[in-house]
């Protein structure tokens, strides 16, 4: 699955392969994926002969610049997968989007839920206009995070639990269950505390949690569990699972209080935690 860490890995990996490539086809398999921008047709002619020319990702949007004027935006889901193929590799089930270049390739977008967007924001739009949800997205902590006193006095403002607001993308944008449990965790914060009761050092130390286990979710590559199999461009798998310390190990002893971790219903999902050492 796709949230913010494994969005930043496709960004880095695309960035060194793709800028500089021309588009030599575009083959959509899934017409619903590009409905924004029209239909299959008014798509792919668009894109056909054309160079990227820039990556940058906005949340868990990629945007690629291209010499056209236009922006191709891949808004990625959590059940995307961005991989990298040889013309020759075999199209896996799920593919809805491939897109062909002059040398080195294919580009191809899996989703089994198809709930992918890609379209094309025209050069002489404003992106912010085509785009409205990216005005909406909260603080990117690997791309532009927040002074911390800032980011308290928006957390002290919020009565939601802490949970909701770690999975609130206007709050902090594109985390889910693994991670907001993993920060909460390295915070010592229980998921049902509101923002709004923190006091100053806890403040500091959820936003430090916050940058940290995110860093370090790039760092290993990602996550890939059963329940979540990301793979990077290149189909390699991620291994910042093996660095979880709460999540899906309930019944295993807390890393910090040596006590059996527990796992509670919250919002129809489970939340993993320390019971001892989280308050």
């Amino acid at each position: 699955m796709i949230f913010l860490p494994e969005s930043e890995i496709v960004r880095r990996d695309l960035d060194r392969d793709l800028v500089g490539k021309r588009i030599k086809s575009v083959d959509v398999s899934v017409a619903k994926v590009v409905k924004r921008s029209g239909n299959r047709t008014t798509f792919t002619d668009s894109l056909i002969g054309v160079k990227i020319t820039a990556l940058e990702r906005l949340g868990t949007h990629l945007v690629f610049s291209l010499d056209s004027e236009d922006r191709l935006v891949l808004a990625l889901s959590p059940t995307t997968s961005v991989r990298r193929n040889a013309n020759k590799d075999k199209v896996e089930d799920d593919t809805v989007l491939t897109i062909g270049f002059t040398q080195t390739g294919q580009l191809r977008l899996i989703d089994p839920k198809n709930t992918l967007e890609v379209f094309l924001v025209p050069a002489d739009q404003p992106l912010v206009d085509t785009v409205p949800e990216i005005d909406e997205m909260g603080m990117d902590p690997l791309a532009r995070p927040m002074a911390w006193t800032d980011f308290g006095r928006k957390i002290l403002r919020l009565d939601g639990r802490l949970k909701t607001i770690l999975c609130d993308d206007t709050v902090i944008v594109g985390l889910g269950d693994i991670y907001s449990d993993e920060i909460l965790f390295e915070a010592s914060l229980r998921y049902d505390r509101t923002g709004s009761s923190l006091n100053t050092q806890e403040v500091r130390r959820f936003f430090r949690s916050v940058v940290s286990v995110l860093n370090d979710a790039v760092k290993y590559r990602g996550t890939t569990i059963d329940a979540a199999p990301f793979v990077d461009p290149a189909g390699n798998a991620g291994n910042f699972q093996d660095h979880l310390q709460v999540f899906g190990k309930h019944g295993e002893l807390s890393p910090r209080s040596r006590q059996p971790l527990v796992r509670s219903k919250f919002a129809g999902r489970w939340t993993y935690y320390c019971d001892q050492s989280q308050v």
